[in-house]
């Protein structure tokens, strides 16, 4: 999460046709967070001015990705500037997650430890594998891929900051 309360859902990667949309990678895990009329922080990461808040006009789902369009970009000229924009939004405009489900962003940096107590290392990083999301939990150079499955993960504790384990032999 950014220091001011906004969560990186997504980057423009290109741009598409002549009528401004852009191509989007998506970091959301539900493209509800991009419903037009929405309204989205979008950051140029030139380092070039300041954060915009633009409008969505458009939205599509298109072949493996995205694509999406802003209020006052209607051409592919005024759409490049936006390559390579990273798109958030704040978080408390995101639903609170089911009971046993958590945001990845929240997972990022707890503390994880093993059933007998003994720590494990803190989360770097989570990837999908397209079964389930595998956490990187890094302890001084040494990295450990831990399954994100309930029969592994057995208690999170954001308020804690920790995250207790089972893991499977050979882990």
């Amino acid at each position: 999460m950014d220091k001011d309360g906004f969560l990186h859902i997504g980057r423009i990667v290109g741009v598409h046709g002549i009528k401004g949309y852009l191509k989007l990678y998506s970091f959301a895990e539900s493209a509800d967070l991009f419903s037009c009329g929405s309204r989205i922080r979008l950051q140029r990461r030139c380092g070039c001015g300041q954060p915009e808040i633009m409008t969505i006009r458009d939205f599509q789902a298109h072949r493996n990705s995205y694509r999406i369009a802003f209020d006052g970009v209607n051409d592919r000229e005024s759409a490049y500037v936006f390559i390579d924009a990273d798109l958030f939004v704040e978080r408390a405009a995101l639903p609170e997650p089911e009971e046993g489900a958590w945001y990845r962003r929240d997972l990022i940096g707890l503390a994880v430890f093993g059933i007998d107590g003994a720590y494990i290392g803190r989360i770097e990083n989570i990837f999908a594998t397209g079964s389930n999301d595998v956490l990187v939990v890094e302890n001084h150079g040494t990295e450990t891929l831990v399954p994100a499955i309930k029969s592994v993960v057995l208690d999170v504790d954001l308020a804690a900051g920790r995250m207790t384990v089972d893991l499977p032999e050979g882990l």
